[in-house]
């Protein structure tokens, strides 16, 4: 399994991935936003080179040809921007400008911010969430930040207790569309 920086072929395979976290969260915009065009606006900003290494940065663990997981983050200054950037995606896909698909910032204060990470179904249970995990403090370090912060979500324990086990701990708690989330910090 290869760690590695993502590039825009990889987004179709990303977009279900991501689509997954998504789902856990119950966003209320996806009652109403249409797959196939949340799909594409998913696409769209995972090619843009702004995802993927520069306002941003997404790796991949490859599997010859597959994405078998993904992380994606950005230094908490850059939240504001990588939300633009979805949105300007919409129109691409045929949705209205104004469309709200996050409503809530996620990011602390003076952190990379882990924002996303996913595994394939046929790939969990082989160690590659925290392989990806483990790639994250050398992304933090280029981007001038000293900690990892993320959010999971209070119905999600194996997930807390996986990022527990690497070394995150408790710094706070948020509500993200009406979920409750532990805050976790890791230092570097």
């Amino acid at each position: 399994m290869l760690i590695r920086q993502a590039r825009p072929e990889d987004a179709a395979q990303i977009a279900p991935l991501f689509k997954i976290i998504l789902d856990e969260m119950e966003l209320p915009a996806l009652k109403t936003i249409p797959l196939e065009k949340l799909n594409q606006v998913i696409k769209y900003s995972f090619s843009d080179p702004n995802y993927l290494s520069q306002a941003a940065q997404t790796i991949v663990a490859a599997d010859h040809d597959q994405v078998a997981g993904f992380a994606w983050g950005y230094p908490d200054e850059k939240e504001a921007l990588v939300n633009k950037i979805l949105i300007d995606n919409f129109p691409k896909a045929g949705l209205p400008i104004d469309t709200k698909l996050f409503e809530d910032d996620e990011a602390f204060a003076n952190e990379w911010y882990l924002d996303s990470i996913a595994v394939a179904p046929k790939y969990q249970g082989k160690g590659i969430g925290t392989h990806l995990l483990k790639t994250l403090p050398s992304l933090a370090q280029t981007n001038g930040k000293k900690r990892i912060g993320l959010n999971v979500d209070w119905a999600n324990p194996q997930a807390e207790k996986l990022y527990r086990r690497l070394g995150f701990k408790k710094v706070g708690t948020t509500v993200l569309s009406q979920h409750s989330y532990n805050h976790l910090v890791y230092h570097i």
